[in-house]
């Protein structure tokens, strides 16, 4: 199988196929977040730690424009990362991002454990990210192109996607403020 993969699909276009794993998860997440938190946002305020029930409260109050623009935003800082890893062969940024893609599907496997429902995302993190990351890992390991070093050195990086997604959010309650209740 890996040998049909390998020879079907050029290095260069699995690293920008990187782009379309991440927006075919991220629609699930767009499509599915608001009305979903909508119907179980009790069930998910009774079943979590309390430490994490403001940050649940948060996230029930997103609307599917505010997510879509916390999403766009990666995707712009996905592009040029993207290009640099395909077209110039700087994969630090990129290994990093793909190791956080990684660990975000588990995350998606935690929540959906956590409140025994099938979450937001967990779908496309299991059927689309899992077998991308782990086949993108694989090859670019068995062709020489990094080493285990490289992706441990990469970590670090992937970890800027947190306050991007952070400021994506902020960006996204600015721009499309949520309609006051009457």
């Amino acid at each position: 199988m890996l040998e049909w993969l390998d020879s079907s699909i050029s290095l260069n276009s699995l690293i920008w196929l990187y782009l379309a794993a991440f927006m075919l998860h991220d629609f699930e997440e767009i499509i599915r977040i608001e009305p979903w938190f909508r119907k179980n946002v009790d069930v998910v305020y009774g079943k979590v730690p309390a430490a994490f029930r403001p940050t649940v409260q948060t996230f029930s109050q997103v609307t599917t424009s505010q997510f879509a623009i916390a999403v766009c935003l990666e995707f712009i800082i996905f592009l040029p990362v993207t290009f640099m890893a395909a077209e110039r062969h700087s994969y630090l940024l990129f290994l990093g991002f793909n190791a956080v893609m990684l660990l975000h599907v588990f995350m998606h496997l935690g929540q959906a454990w956590i409140v025994n429902k099938l979450v937001p995302g967990v779908i496309t993190a299991v059927a689309i990210t899992l077998p991308y990351s782990l086949y993108l890992f694989s090859r670019l390991l068995r062709e020489g192109i990094i080493d285990w070093h490289d992706i441990w050195i990469s970590l670090p990086y992937g970890f800027l996607l947190l306050p991007i997604v952070w400021l994506g959010h902020l960006l996204g309650e600015k721009l499309m403020p949520r309609p006051a209740k009457k």
